[in-house]
């Protein structure tokens, strides 16, 4: 361990805690975004706008894939901080093993399903006969990658969640570098285009992996791999898929959703709108893994503290955890309102995506401000283990609001309709996420007194 967890968790300083565990989280999180965002740009300068929109159509199944593997990765994290705050070394060393087993089965099988039906997946997902060969090229690769991006991303959170912060930033600093490394030479000089951006993109992820298991079947790290716990047990299962629902819902809602927004771009604006989305996705995801990478800093403080009843140091964490996501956010809303054709410009030369673009993220981040709050609240049930609650925020805006906003606003705005469903449903959901904060922070006061 980086350094004696069990005593820092519980008595540094909340402040220097949370630097300490979210700067790596923070650096991680934006490498993983800027690697997503570096295949856009390699793409869209590399291949054309056509691409760019081949792979915004990409999105809804990336989601699915981020689904998934979050489904095992956030509850197993989770769960392994919170047993090492009970003293439970023992019962974290089983989480490790049903995350690593649990990744492997979920993407054999998703892999599956998604290579033999990907066509008409796409289809679904909004790809037009000019965009689908580039969506299909980008997407059989990737598809074949996920046993291997599962794994990664699984064992990567729970190494931070385990007391290595800084090791996990690693894995993501390896894995970008890698990327930069491979995708201009892949798509450029070998000319291999939307095949050579998505082999790239595995490749790097193995390194990545690779990585990470030699964390783990090293014995001296904290939790490691032990051969007498390799037992499944439907309890821990159970437990692991039970608070990985929260975020596997918020990336599946959030499938859904794409699919929505592509569908109705392309009715009412085309293919280059779809493009257009692309774009401002990359952008605005890049200020939201930087949130969540804020929140995967305090995942482990939150946890360990929580089992260890030390509640005044989770109410700490929290507040301080909500200005710093808000302030994040404030700043990708300033960036995108005052510069949005300089900020598209850097994924395309077509002067004619970079308009549909510019105009569509100054509407898009109207609210964006709120969504750092909203962001940390729903991981901060997470954190504590309160699963319904926390699903319960990661649908709200999805689909109690953003869906019904997109539903309806395209009939009476067309395209401008679809921007500004997003504000809407941020300011929605950032003021039932401060409510049931509210109503929980009531609860847990009445009992204090009680106690």
């Amino acid at each position: 361990m980086e350094k004696n967890t069990s005593h820092i968790l519980g008595t540094e300083k909340i402040g220097k805690l949370l630097l300490q565990y979210s700067i790596p989280a923070i650096i991680g999180m934006t490498l993983t975004s800027i690697y997503n965002i570096i295949d856009s740009i390699f793409i869209g300068h590399g291949v054309g706008p056509m691409a760019i929109a081949g792979l915004a159509v990409s999105f809804p199944l990336m989601n699915l894939v981020i689904a998934f593997s979050t489904l095992v990765s956030a509850g197993g994290s989770t769960i392994a901080s919170i047993r090492l705050g009970q003293r439970d070394q023992q019962g974290a060393t089983e989480i490790l093993s049903h995350t690593f087993m649990l990744c492997l089965t979920n993407s054999v099988l998703f892999g599956i399903v998604a290579f033999i039906f990907l066509d008409p997946i796409l289809t679904f997902f909004g790809a037009s006969a000019d965009t689908l060969p580039y969506a299909r090229s980008f997407m059989q690769i990737i598809i074949l990658g996920t046993p291997i991006s599962y794994t990664m991303i699984g064992l990567n959170n729970v190494m931070r969640a385990t007391g290595y912060p800084r090791k996990a930033m690693l894995t993501s600093m390896v894995t970008v570098v890698a990327n930069i490394i491979l995708a201009p030479i892949f798509i450029f000089h070998l000319g291999w285009g939307m095949r050579g951006a998505a082999l790239a993109t595995v490749i790097s992820q193995t390194i990545g992996m690779i990585w990470v298991l030699n964390h783990f079947m090293n014995q001296e790290s904290t939790v490691h791999f032990e051969k007498k716990v390799w037992k499944m047990k439907k309890r821990i299962i159970s437990s692991i898929f039970s608070i990985g629902m929260s975020p596997f819902l918020m990336n599946a809602s959030a499938c859904a959703i794409v699919i929505v927004i592509n569908n109705s771009l392309q009715s009412h604006g085309g293919d280059m709108a779809i493009g257009a989305y692309g774009i401002i996705n990359r952008l605005l995801t890049l200020y939201i893994m930087i949130v969540l990478g804020l929140t995967m800093g305090m995942q482990p403080i939150v946890g360990y503290n929580f089992g260890a009843q030390n509640i005044d140091r989770v109410k700490q964490t929290l507040r301080l955890g909500i200005i710093w996501g808000v302030i994040i956010t404030s700043s990708g809303f300033l960036i995108c309102e005052l510069f949005p054709h300089a900020v598209s410009a850097i994924f395309t030369d077509s002067g004619e995506l970079i308009d549909i673009a510019a105009s569509g993220i100054r509407i898009c981040v109207l609210m964006f401000p709120f969504v750092g709050a909203q962001i940390v609240i729903g991981n901060f049930f997470q954190s504590i283990g309160k699963a319904k609650v926390s699903i319960f925020l990661s649908l709200t805006r999805q689909l109690l609001y953003l869906l019904p906003c997109l539903l309806l606003f395209p009939h009476w705005w067309g395209v401008n309709g679809i921007w500004g469903s997003m504000p809407v449903s941020d300011a929605l959901a950032f003021i039932t996420a401060v409510g049931s904060l509210l109503i929980y922070i009531k609860k847990i006061g009445k009992q204090s007194l009680a106690n």
